[in-house]
C-alpha cells in the first residue's frame, strides 16, 4: 500500500470523532484502557446505569474500538476490553492527519499583498 492509501480521509476521521465526542464514551474507553472490565465494574466505577453503559458500549463496539468476550463457564458474564489494533490504527490516523510536517510555506495568490501595482476597486458600504 502506498502512503496515500494509508492516509485517513476526513470522512473516516469524522466518524471516529463522532464516536469519541461523547464524554460518557470517553470515560468508558478511559476505564477500559486500564484493563478488562465487566458491565457491573464499569457501572460501579463510573456511577452509570447498566442500560446507558450498554448503549455506549454498543456504539464503541460498532466502531471497532471495544471487544467483547463471554465467560467460558457462565455466558451471562460479559467482559469488555479495548481493541488494541483499532486504537493503534486510530492513533496513527490522527498522528498522520495532524502531522505538523504537512504544513507548507505558502504565499496566497490573492489579496492586497498580491495586488501591489494593480488597480484596486473601492468597496462602498451603504449604511442600513
Amino acid at each position: 500500500m502506498s502512503k496515500d492509501e494509508l492516509s485517513p480521509t476526513p470522512e473516516t476521521l469524522a466518524k471516529q470523532l463522532k464516536v469519541l465526542a461523547d464524554p460518557k464514551r470517553l470515560r468508558i474507553l478511559n476505564l477500559l484502557m486500564s484493563g478488562v472490565q465487566c458491565n457491573c465494574e464499569i457501572g460501579d466505577s463510573l456511577n452509570m446505569p447498566a442500560n446507558l453503559i450498554s448503549h455506549h458500549l454498543r456504539v464503541l463496539r460498532n466502531a471497532g474500538l471495544v471487544q467483547v468476550e463471554r465467560d467460558a463457564l457462565d455466558a451471562r458474564w460479559v467482559y469488555y476490553s479495548v481493541n488494541e489494533e483499532a486504537i493503534q490504527a486510530l492513533v496513527e490516523a490522527f498522528d498522520a492527519f495532524f502531522d505538523l510536517g504537512r504544513i507548507q510555506p505558502r504565499h496566497p495568490t490573492c489579496g492586497p499583498k498580491r495586488m501591489k501595482g494593480k488597480p484596486t476597486k473601492k468597496l462602498i458600504v451603504k449604511p442600513l
